[in-house]
């Protein structure tokens, strides 16, 4: 039998084989499907699951807010998953999945939950803006009896924005700092599968003086970066001259951050673009892991200081 810390050390180091777990779970009738569609979260991103508490209720929250439960003395938002995607649970709210997301806690109430399945990032496709109301960034292919099932990939970090909307601008040019000078010709080169969170990065690199190239996956990015190389090459250029660094999540279709960061820094052609992972999945276990990938720098999503700070020190360092 596995101990607990073998199971640990198994799931950690899917980070570094292009591999994910997903925690599948179930919503309700989608009112526009007339079925009841899966959805999974990664494993990463859930601190734990437990049966539906006794929610507070809170005067002028959100109508996606159920309120606030007070998890071992701490006060986490709780907000209705089902009514945010357009589902209808038959049996009700039944679980709170807790979840950790870019610096913060938050718990999602669901129906039920099915299942863990481990996948390969091949297996999980771009889906921006096709399901659940424009909230999945992905389909994710499951293998099995019923080889052509699906489960709906959440976009929570834009879930999480439209329920929870920021007092502050995201971006204040007042405090991100000078604008930075690269090489003329030269872009920052960036991936992410999350649209707000590629609307975020874009107006902090704006706000830089930035010029960039926006991507959804992961794969994107490397065959830009494949045919920028090449077309350099054909100019009598290097890549150097129009590739400054490349910034990129870490949860992505088709290829993951930590993938496409390893396949740069250990390609000859690109070992020494800079590279910044920008993620919300924190903690010292993946950033031990943005270390051994090869990563320059990693900084936790989304204060628009601290990543600037990240990408200056980066560029500065190359």
């Amino acid at each position: 039998m596995q101990t607990i810390q073998q199971e640990i050390d198994e799931r950690t180091n899917l980070t570094s084989s292009n591999k994910l777990e997903l925690l599948l779970f179930r919503l309700g009738e989608d009112a526009n499907l007339d079925r009841n569609e899966l959805f999974g979260i990664n494993v990463f991103k859930i601190r734990e699951i437990i049966p539906m508490p006794t929610i507070t209720a809170m005067a002028g929250s959100h109508p996606h807010m159920m309120g606030v439960v007070d998890l071992r003395g701490q006060i986490i938002p709780v907000i209705d998953l089902p009514a945010v995607t357009g589902c209808t649970p038959k049996t009700g709210l039944n679980i709170l999945l807790i979840t950790e997301y870019a610096r913060s806690t938050q718990a999602f109430a669901v129906e039920s939950v099915e299942d863990i399945v481990r996948l390969d990032w091949r297996q999980v496709l771009s889906a921006e803006g096709n399901a659940a109301g424009g909230m999945v960034t992905s389909l994710a292919r499951l293998e099995g009896e019923n080889s052509d099932r699906l489960a709906q990939v959440l976009d929570v970090e834009t879930i999480l924005r439209q329920v929870m909307p920021p007092t502050e601008p995201d971006v204040d040019s007042a405090t991100i700092g000078p604008q930075v000078e690269i090489k003329p010709g030269a872009v920052i080169l960036a991936a992410d599968d999350s649209l707000i969170a590629r609307t975020m990065i874009e107006q902090g690199l704006e706000a830089m003086g930035l010029p960039f190239i926006m991507c959804k996956t992961g794969k994107e990015a490397w065959d830009h970066l494949q045919a920028i190389s090449d077309k350099a090459e054909a100019e009598g250029k290097t890549v150097y001259d129009r590739i400054a660094l490349v910034l990129t999540d870490l949860e992505m279709p088709e290829m993951d951050g930590f993938t496409l960061t390893r396949k740069i820094k250990q390609d000859p052609r690109f070992g020494a673009i800079p590279v910044v992972i920008h993620s919300s999945l924190t903690g010292s276990t993946n950033e031990a892991h943005v270390k051994n990938v090869g990563a320059d720098a990693y900084v936790a999503k989304f204060v628009a200081e601290d990543l600037a700070n990240a990408l200056r020190e980066a560029l500065g360092s190359k």
